[in-house]
């Protein structure tokens, strides 16, 4: 987990208190599916226990997982960006219990507080950038010749 992937590490004492009573309680069954890509995008999670992973569909083949998230982080990206449909998929791999946010309430609140908007597009914004990157990193490690991972 990084850094700037925990909404603690990002967002100032008011602006996650703000944003956590807008959210809800609820507890997700292991194997439920969170959201398939291509799929609207229209809430997201925090995770307070239990595991999720990513996963990307690749044709012909099983949805490689991209990336297992747990304690304290964020899933759902998509939700902040037009047009709103999920980029990966995503599924419990143990129970999960989990704050859920409306995407259109917090999307609303940020347009009435440009500030906490900031905050809340930087803080997705550094949780995109990482999962981009572990995306292509997983997909290199599947599918590309030996060797061929490197950074230019």
């Amino acid at each position: 987990m990084t850094a700037i992937s925990t909404m603690t590490s990002a967002l100032s004492v008011d602006h996650r208190g703000r944003l956590m009573r807008a959210a809800r309680e609820v507890s997700i069954p292991q194997g439920a599916r969170l959201f398939e890509e291509g799929h609207r995008a229209d809430r997201f999670w925090i995770i307070r226990s239990g595991t999720v992973t990513l996963d990307m569909h690749v044709p012909g083949r099983r949805s490689p997982v991209i990336e297992t998230l747990g304690h304290g982080e964020l899933v759902g990206w998509s939700w902040l960006f037009a047009p709103y449909v999920w980029q990966l998929g995503a599924g419990a791999t143990s129970p999960v219990r989990a704050y859920e946010f409306d995407a259109q309430t917090v999307r609303v609140m940020g347009q009435a507080d440009p500030a906490l908007g900031a905050a809340v597009a930087q803080w997705v914004g550094g949780v995109l950038a990482h999962r981009l990157q572990a995306a292509r990193t997983r997909l290199l490690d599947l599918y590309a010749p030996y060797g061929s991972g490197g950074l230019r």
